[in-house]
């Protein structure tokens, strides 16, 4: 449980109640080195699973979300900034409009877990995540999984509606 606390960092963004999110990391020295696609594919099979026991429906993958989740997952392993704030002082809603998606809902990020079980592990236990997560209003979305120079994973998952 210790372990637990000391991952939790407040940062989340949650759209409408932004306060409720809060962004969970884990040491570099945790991370395994797993493909990018094959931990973004995990993350978007666990997400569907968790939505699938808790009553709502499966979110389709949407190539514009992704797009727009892998460039802040990028920025953030370039910059080594955890954070929702990303490039030019962007926000989740900026960054997903400019991949062209028209209704961004919300935005989960991670650094440092070794698979995406544990990242969705993690987020699940995170009241801003899991609310992200069981949003049933949201229908699609993308994850970024993107490893710094140092190897450290940084996990970036876009909703919209």
């Amino acid at each position: 449980m210790r372990s637990l606390f000391r991952r939790l960092a407040v940062v989340a963004a949650f759209v409408p109640a932004a306060a409720f999110g809060v962004a969970l990391a884990a040491t570099p020295a945790d991370a395994a080195p797993v493909a990018e696609a094959t931990l973004q594919a995990d993350i978007v099979r666990l997400t569907n699973v968790q939505r699938a026991a808790h009553g709502c429906g499966a979110l389709k993958l949407d190539a514009r979300l992704t797009t727009a989740a892998r460039g802040h997952s990028a920025y953030m392993a370039q910059s080594g900034a955890f954070s929702h704030t990303g490039k030019g002082g962007s926000n989740f809603v900026v960054r997903e409009k400019a991949a062209g998606y028209p209704k961004p809902s919300a935005e989960n990020i991670a650094w440092g877990y070794r698979s995406g079980k544990d990242v969705v592990t993690a987020w699940m236990k995170s009241p801003g995540h899991r609310a992200n997560i069981l949003n049933c209003k949201s229908k699609t979305v993308g994850v970024g999984a993107v490893y710094s120079k140092g190897g450290a994973p940084y996990y970036t998952q876009d909703f919209g509606y």
